[in-house]
């Protein structure tokens, strides 16, 4: 039994490193992915060997990390402080509002349509508008914008105007096809179909994993989808084309990431430390976020609640 399960662990870490064969991963970006994922709902602080340890496992090295991270502090979204010869990192207040921004998005329901046309007034137009561009609305003008999502506060100052469907209901679809351009959304999620499709085969197919390739395949998981979710308009489903792969990309996140949650949220409490002490295993928003997920996981096949 031992050798087969060690054989089995072999066979999951190979997907996780065809899934970073195919993965063009950037230092800050994934150092920005263990923080929204691991560190935030634990405190926001972690020691800089356990970043240097979990990218190590992704290929990405100590000086990338340590050059990252100094980039993150003057780009005001990380602080350090030091503990005897140890330093932790700690997200700033600013930092946490976004992470928690970007958490409602992943983890949260989905947020109410609401159509709304922004005009941006004041100057550095064209950076704002790339910045709504990013969070899923489409330019119009240079200073008109739609979208049915919230929009960054960041892009003030700007007037909102709310919008309703007067007439016309029924070509909202060719409209929304005329304003976005889909077909890169579309794309995105399906390779992260395919990439995250075949491991999700394997765990469903009885494989098991190490604790601490749990958290690394968590990690990718979650890099891999909050880098499409956060920038897809979200539209309603009823304009949305046919055989929209968003939703079940959508699925198989919900159902990875509640499978792989526990082997890897052990090894967070068995080997991660902040200034105070080890990160907790749980708190009341991973706890938070995984009741959520249950929610859309209740629509799906059944399966396996953990993958060790």
């Amino acid at each position: 039994m031992q050798v087969a399960n060690e054989k089995s662990a072999e066979a999951g870490a190979r997907l996780i490193h065809t899934i970073l064969d195919e993965t063009q991963l950037r230092a800050a970006s994934f150092i920005v992915t263990i923080y929204g994922d691991v560190v935030e709902p634990r405190g926001g602080a972690i020691w800089m060997g356990n970043l240097i340890e979990i990218c190590a496992g992704v290929g990405i090295s100590e000086t990338l990390v340590r050059t990252a991270v100094s980039r993150l502090v003057s780009a005001g979204q990380l602080v350090g402080e030091r503990e005897g010869r140890r330093s932790f990192y700690r997200l700033t207040g600013t930092a946490r509002a976004e992470f928690a921004a970007a958490a409602r998005v992943l983890f949260g329901p989905p947020d109410e349509t609401v159509w709304h046309f922004v005009q941006l007034v004041g100057p550095a137009v064209e950076e704002r508008m790339q910045m709504l561009e990013r969070s899923g609305h489409a330019r119009l003008t240079s200073r008109l914008a739609i979208g049915v999502r919230p929009f960054p506060a960041s892009v003030e100052p700007a007037v909102v105007f709310r919008a309703e469907v007067a007439e016309g209901a029924e070509l909202l679809g060719a409209f929304a096809a005329e304003c976005w351009d889909l077909g890169p959304h579309a794309e995105a999620y399906r390779r992260f179909l395919k990439r995250f499709g075949a491991l999700a085969g394997f765990i469903d197919a009885g494989g098991t994993m190490t604790s601490a390739d749990c958290l690394t395949a968590r990690l990718l998981l979650v890099h891999q989808f909050r880098f499409e979710a956060l920038r897809d308009p979200r539209l309603p489903t009823a304009v949305l084309p046919a055989n929209w792969p968003g939703e079940e990309a959508r699925r198989l996140f919900t159902w990875l990431y509640r499978g792989l949650s526990p082997r890897a949220d052990r090894h967070i409490a068995e080997n991660f430390v902040t200034s105070t002490g080890p990160l907790p295993m749980e708190s009341e928003a991973t706890l938070r976020r995984i009741a959520m997920l249950g929610g859309e996981a209740a629509a799906l096949p059944q399966k396996s609640g953990d993958f060790g």
